[in-house]
């Protein structure tokens, strides 16, 4: 291989994740309909309020509830959701909902995704084992087990999971919490949506349930425009301007 013939490969190497990121967001379609998927510890009220700026703005929008018995079960009543869609549809999830977001993102429908502090795994990765490279969040020490059932203490709650929301409403959070199936932590997803749409990621910098630190490679690694909310895990609650803003913007509304 000649000096030119490297210098040139080397170059469009480089290149690649900014053609990438720009071919992406030239194919963006403008999107009237957003799809929301919720994460453990919650349900499909956690977006109230992120639905409720959605709808002034005259965005369709639909909380998908989550079962949290297997990831196949939230992907397949994410797909029912998002087959009722008409148009271009933006998918976004919190949390835990960030692995059926990269399992069932891939529909034909879903123009860009977004994910808000969510899990964003590469296909078949173990995400365990990703987040075990960084700081374990105090969350995960707050885990109540029933059998096969778990669902966060009302400290942990409290304190670790929506830190920055009046105790009041957060104790009312606490209460409608969805308990998720132990099984679920192991699953796998076989698609990562991220790498063929266009993806947002919003990292809660004071987060106490997925580590800050781990939410920004996640979103360095999937090439995503990223903003970064002083907020808790929380911040679709506390923060509910921002993240409706940012979902706006991959709507192509903002």
């Amino acid at each position: 291989m000649n000096r030119r013939t490297f210098v040139s490969m080397t170059i469009a190497g480089a290149a690649t994740p900014l053609l990438r990121r720009a071919a992406l967001a030239q194919s963006t379609a403008k999107a009237r309909n957003v799809v929301l998927i919720h994460g453990l510890f919650a349900d499909g009220s956690s977006w109230s309020e992120v639905i409720a700026r959605l709808q002034r703005k005259g965005i369709q929008a639909t909380a998908v509830q989550n079962p949290l018995t297997t990831l196949q079960a939230g992907v397949e009543a994410t797909q029912d959701v998002l087959a009722l869609q008409q148009g271009p549809t933006v998918l976004v999830a919190h949390s835990f909902g960030g692995m059926i977001l990269s399992e069932a993102g891939v529909a034909p429908n879903v123009s860009a995704v977004v994910y808000i502090a969510a899990r964003a795994p590469d296909a078949g990765e173990d995400y365990t084992a990703l987040a075990s490279r960084f700081p374990a969040p105090p969350a995960s020490a707050g885990i109540v087990w029933s059998g096969d059932n778990g669902r966060l203490s009302e400290e942990a709650f409290l304190r670790d999971f929506g830190g920055d929301l009046p105790a009041e409403k957060a104790r009312v959070l606490y209460a409608v919490q969805e308990p998720f199936r132990r099984s679920l932590l192991a699953d796998k997803t076989t698609q990562a949506a991220w790498r063929s749409k266009p993806s947002w990621y919003a990292v809660s910098k004071e987060d106490r349930t997925i580590n800050p630190d781990l939410q920004r490679f996640m979103a360095k690694r999937m090439e995503a425009k990223t903003i970064e909310v002083a907020a808790s895990h929380l911040s679709l609650i506390s923060q509910p301007d921002a993240i409706a803003n940012l979902i706006l913007e991959a709507a192509g509304q903002s």
